[in-house]
């Protein structure tokens, strides 16, 4: 399961009314191969369900992740930083084991 941050969701929710996305969307999380540490995460809006998709809801978010995805994932908690250091969403992830210094890429 992945949580959200109150700044999370706030952010999420900004961005859907921007975008005027409707209730049929979800935000889906999952990762990729690349970034400086072997393995990014990437977030995107989506409607449509693909096979094999295991759905959580946290704070009235519904979130998307494929099964490869949901094995790294499975703990992480999704932030929102807008302060003078960096803004955009944080993934505090417990199973990463190192993180690159711009904490968009990871290993485990």
């Amino acid at each position: 399961m992945i949580t959200i941050t109150d700044k999370a969701k706030s952010k999420i929710d900004h961005l859907m009314q921007d975008s005027h996305l409707d209730e049929k969307y979800f935000l889906r999380v999952s990762v990729k191969g690349g970034g400086c540490s072997g393995l990014s995460y990437n977030l995107d809006f989506d409607n449509e369900e693909k096979a094999g998709d295991q759905f959580f809801e946290d704070r009235g978010i519904r979130i998307a992740l494929d099964m490869k995805s949901f094995l790294y994932l499975a703990g992480t908690e999704l932030d929102f930083t807008d302060g003078l250091n960096g803004k955009g969403f944080n993934f505090n992830n417990p199973n990463a084991s190192r993180s690159c210094g711009c904490g968009e890429s990871f290993s485990v």
